[in-house]
């Protein structure tokens, strides 16, 4: 029996970038505007978070955005327009940043994490390795560790597979980063959507089998995150929901929308 009542699946924000950094080798001459995501999972047991987006502050201040988005290291600085802050969305349905206990980190990419320090009340999920490798000397210049380093945060740690709550399955799919994770939600109509996030990036990397631009964890075990993902969508006749596809997110349902 799934726990699980609804997904809502929120856009907040863009990055522009070469496609090189989703597929590795391919479209070098291809600038993309990616979308940005983050979920949100109404179970019976509460409020469950996945991934935060952008922190907005570091675009705002140019000696911070020219600092940590520095050309041509990014082509551009994140987007993040009024109607994509994260905030104001969860208040249009009723959602208050306290009314969360649970956070679910995928990955600690500054598009991830951005938005940590709103929610330093309630449990940060993240894979052990992943938390290793943020706080240890990474110089990974899409880590920003201004946003999720603060001596309050209530990290819970966890080594491999593991179960948020009935219908929210928690799946180590490293090779993008060293503790890169998925979630496999099942919802009340027995729909299966596994949020991939970065494990790939776009439809062409789970159909051609082509790597993130960027292994830290390592390409054997990006491959392996990608067969995995496919196989357990053709086991269980689940969809691959991808993160950061313009073309597949902007036929979603997107929030205040949600599925059931």
């Amino acid at each position: 029996m799934t726990a699980v009542k609804r997904l809502y699946v929120f856009l907040v924000g863009y990055e522009v970038l070469p496609k090189t950094v989703s597929t590795r080798d391919r479209g070098a001459s291809t600038i993309m505007a990616e979308p940005v995501c983050a979920y949100l999972i109404e179970t019976e047991r509460g409020l469950v978070l996945f991934d935060t987006g952008v922190n907005s502050d570091n675009l705002k201040d140019a000696a911070l955005r020219n600092r940590l988005y520095p050309y041509p290291a990014w082509l551009a600085p994140s987007i993040v327009l009024p109607e994509h802050e994260l905030l104001p969305q969860l208040a249009r349905i009723g959602v208050a940043p306290a009314d969360i206990a649970t956070v679910v980190i995928s990955h600690s990419h500054c598009d991830h994490i951005g938005n940590l320090r709103h929610f330093r009340h309630a449990d940060i999920h993240i894979q052990r390795r992943e938390y290793e490798y943020a706080m240890g000397p990474h110089g990974n210049g899409a880590v920003f560790n201004s946003d999720f380093d603060f001596p309050d945060v209530k990290w819970r740690l966890h080594d491999g597979d593991w179960t948020v709550c009935p219908g929210i399955e928690a799946i180590l799919t490293d090779g993008h980063m060293p503790g890169h994770q998925s979630l496999v939600v099942t919802l009340p109509s027995g729909a299966v959507k596994i949020l991939v996030v970065d494990a790939g990036d776009l439809a062409e990397n789970f159909r051609d089998e082509v790597l993130p631009g960027e292994c830290i964890g390592g390409e054997a075990e990006a491959l392996a995150a990608i067969r995995r993902i496919k196989r357990i969508a053709a086991e269980r006749n689940g969809e691959i929901v991808l993160f950061h596809d313009p073309d597949y997110v902007h036929a979603l349902r997107l929030a205040p929308d949600f599925y059931k």
